[in-house]
């Protein structure tokens, strides 16, 4: 605690203001309040068992190729079904891909597509362009061979 004892100005017993901060109860609220948080904290971090079952790899469906659209290095492209290469061209792919994947409504489908790492950025673009004019609103990018090696 700060006092200011004694001084020039009014005796030898006079008390004068005192404008510093008395940072003594401070000092104890934050003791305080940290035995509080150390308390508390443990409290609060007690972990609840949950009985889970065991994970278990279920087959969902045959080890099947899928279909997807090539696009070669040269800008061509290719409707690869079931690890069998059709080549198609921009206009005939929804004919193809309706053909290849045989579902009743292949638009909700997922397009899969695979680009030569030299692909030019516009022959990806046109593929994508085409697939987005003939409803196919949902496009996947392979990035990786589907092929075992």
């Amino acid at each position: 605690m700060a006092a200011k004892l004694g001084g020039v100005k009014g005796g030898k017993y006079s008390l004068g203001q005192n404008a510093d901060i008395n940072v003594t109860p401070f000092v104890d609220v934050m003791l305080v309040l940290l035995i509080i948080f150390m308390v508390s904290i443990p409290a609060a971090t007690v972990a609840i068992k949950i009985d889970l079952p065991p994970a278990v790899n279920q087959p969902n469906q045959p080890n099947e190729k899928p279909t997807y659209i090539s696009i070669q290095q040269n800008g061509q492209v290719i409707l690869v079904n079931k690890g069998v290469d059709q080549p198609t061209t921009l206009t005939g792919l929804e004919s193809d891909i309706d053909r290849a994947l045989n579902k009743p409504n292949p638009k909700n489908e997922t397009i899969l597509i695979r680009a030569d790492r030299l692909v030019r950025y516009k022959d990806f673009m046109a593929v994508v362009n085409q697939l987005q004019s003939d409803g196919f609103y949902k496009v996947a990018l392979i990035n990786e061979n589907l092929e075992p090696t």
